[in-house]
């Protein structure tokens, strides 16, 4: 294999601290193994005292077998492995010693887990259950804050769990796992950093153990895993960071780039190699996004080469509907079909219509990341609810779960009232009986018996539009999607892809098999092996593709409505990571790059992505 200049530069570096900044494509993984082996082969390094630290699982696989196959070395096997596996058998050596067994409560398949436990907790606090959304903002925080070594209640002003609320359930939480031995995943990076801080006989033993520390995808290491990295390389601090400042896409979950620009405050002797050729994309591809991240303000300057050929210009494609994109897209991918082709999305959601639209046009894909969160959402819930209520007007479970979602004003003392009630014909005739009802919810009453009347004789389609015009749902979510997490654009989006399934349907059990078809192609797609790849962008980072489509390039869909209203209120670092995103789904593309917008959703107007506007002046300037 041949390498270039600053690729030797990189592994031929043996003492002292290092950050090698490599740009997409530059061949990281290559300088990481190459360098291993050099330690290894020409300093008389012992395999088993170099740690190489990696950001997954698949990451850590793959470079013991690029190793294994680019040496043939079999009785030198370094240590490739994830943060979280190497901290593991920190906390099984210590456990050891002090002849005490922890357990993991990662696997919801476990009778005893971290989301039965946090239900719990919550049952316990509030006497109601906690719902998807709620276990999901609060695991989401709660791992920030170890991450990010941040107490709880330091976190500020959220919008999907109230502060006091998440400190009491953190407390209670730790207090759980603390009184029963159990640990989480975060709690491996934390207690492993608190045994080496507060044991030094360890803390000496596991520097004396490595001789020299990796870590690669820097950029993706949370402040507590560097911190970790950085006490175990001291006082020699033999320690090799690869990186790229502008791939640093996961700050929800605790990415510290920050670390990286401040590595020359922390190892004012360490030095910096700029990797800087990328050897994946064309020339248009290279230069465009060169310029596009270039915009970003907390990042470190680099100038971003190819000595491949100019391909075809990157296009900014405009759309009528969502769905003009998908029939562009298989035509596209049906031209050259033994091309790798990747369509990438901000959000999971957009996988919903886009694999609903292949399966109908036989089109098999792979998806990347498998998420049913949309089958379970409470707003699928919902709507599946006044489905059967218009089928079964006499299910008062059923008419609790969206009574005060819809128009009518009944109150909470109704539905217990009806609770205890024997139903004859259906709800709205029963509360007619309601003691003192006035004339204005009689009235009231007596119009939704009529709407659920018609919704029973309508399609699933028209039923869905009746439920969000008619009966005011669209009222509601608007009321309350900044409770729940969301923006009303988001959900209505939702809605929209389920008007567009409900379409295919004649009737409500056959939406709800067809919603129920959808999940299970989507848990199927997983094992299909072929050239087409649905994932979101942050899934596809690692990976790349001849030909990339990014899609549904909307405002407030990507880049997201939190970084544009941060960047409004003078805080740009949200916004910097969306930027920087965006970037990710660029590079993944070797040959040809298309970005895709739609101009109306749901019968209104969208706004297309700020960054291509941004790409639109980069072009006209250059």
């Amino acid at each position: 294999m041949i390498l270039s200049k600053t690729q030797m530069d990189a592994i031929n570096h043996k003492d002292g601290p290092a950050l090698i900044l490599a740009v997409p494509g530059s061949g990281k993984t290559t300088v990481i193994i190459h360098r291993v082996n050099k330690l290894i082969n020409d300093h008389g390094v012992k395999p088993e005292r170099i740690l190489s630290i990696t950001f997954s699982k698949a990451s850590a696989m793959d470079m013991n077998r690029r190793y294994s196959k680019t040496f043939s070395q079999e009785d030198s096997r370094p240590d490739f492995s994830t943060i979280h596996a190497f901290c593991f058998r920190i906390i099984k050596d210590y456990s050891r010693k002090k002849k005490i067994t922890y357990r993991l409560i990662e696997d919801d398949r476990e009778s005893i887990n971290k989301y039965r436990i946090i239900k719990d907790i919550y049952k316990s606090l509030y006497s109601s259950v906690i719902t998807e959304e709620k276990l999901e903002a609060f695991l989401s925080y709660y791992g920030y804050a170890k991450n990010m070594m941040i107490a709880p209640d330091a976190l500020g002003k959220t919008k999907r769990i109230e502060a006091s609320e998440f400190t009491q359930m953190f407390k209670l939480y730790e207090d759980a796992k603390y009184k029963n031995r159990l640990l989480d995943f975060d709690d491996l990076l934390t207690m492993s950093h608190r045994l080496l801080v507060e044991n030094p006989k360890a803390l000496d033993y596991y520097r004396r153990k490595y001789d020299y520390i990796q870590l690669d995808e820097g950029q993706d290491t949370s402040r507590i895993q560097l911190e970790l990295l950085k006490l175990m390389a001291a006082p020699r601090n033999n320690i090799f960071i690869v990186a790229d400042d502008d791939q640093s896409i996961y700050g929800f979950r605790g990415a510290y780039p920050q670390g990286l620009l401040d590595f020359n405050s922390s190892y004012p002797e360490g030095k910096v190699f700029y990797m800087e050729i990328n050897y994946r994309s064309s020339r248009n591809i290279v230069k465009l996004s060169n310029s596009f991240i270039k915009q970003n303000r907390s990042r470190y300057v680099k100038n971003v080469s190819t000595e491949n050929p100019y391909n075809k210009a990157v296009q900014v494609m405009k759309f009528r509907t969502v769905e003009d994109q998908y029939s562009y897209i298989l035509k596209q991918i049906s031209k050259s079909p033994q091309n790798k082709a990747a369509v990438l999305y901000r959000n999971n959601l957009s996988a919903l219509g886009l694999m609903n639209y292949l399966e109908k046009n036989n089109r098999q894909f792979y998806m990347r990341d498998v998420k049913l969160k949309f089958f379970n959402h409470w707003l699928v819930k919902d709507i599946y609810a006044f489905m059967e209520l218009a089928s079964d007007g006499s299910s008062v479970e059923v008419f609790e779960q969206i009574f005060y979602k819809m128009k009518g004003y009944i109150s909470r003392k109704m539905i217990d009232w009806l609770k205890v009630r024997t139903i004859e014909r259906n709800v709205f005739k029963e509360l007619l009986k309601y003691p003192g009802i006035s004339e204005f919810y009689r009235k009231k009453l007596l119009e939704l018996e009529i709407d659920f009347k018609k919704l029973q004789k309508m399609t699933p389609a028209k039923a869905l539009r009746y439920i969000r015009i008619h009966l005011n749902y669209d009222s509601y979510i608007h009321e309350n999607s900044l409770r729940f997490g969301y923006t009303f654009e988001q959900l209505k989006e939702m809605l929209y892809h389920m008007e567009l399934i409900a379409a295919q349907t004649g009737n409500y059990p056959q939406f709800k098999e067809r919603m129920n078809s959808l999940k299970e192609l989507m848990v199927q797609s997983s094992n299909n092996w072929c050239n087409l790849t649905l994932s979101t962008v942050h899934s596809a980072k690692g990976l790349e593709f001849d030909n990339v489509f990014i899609i549904d390039l909307v405002n407030r869909s990507f880049p997201s409505a939190a970084s544009i209203e941060a960047m409004e209120e003078g805080d740009p670092s949200l916004l910097e990571e969306e930027r920087r995103l965006f970037y990710v789904g660029m590079t993944r593309a070797k040959a040809s790059l298309d970005l895709m917008f739609y101009e109306t959703l749901d019968d209104k107007n969208t706004e297309a992505s700020g960054f291509l506007s941004e790409l639109e002046m980069i072009t006209k300037e250059g």
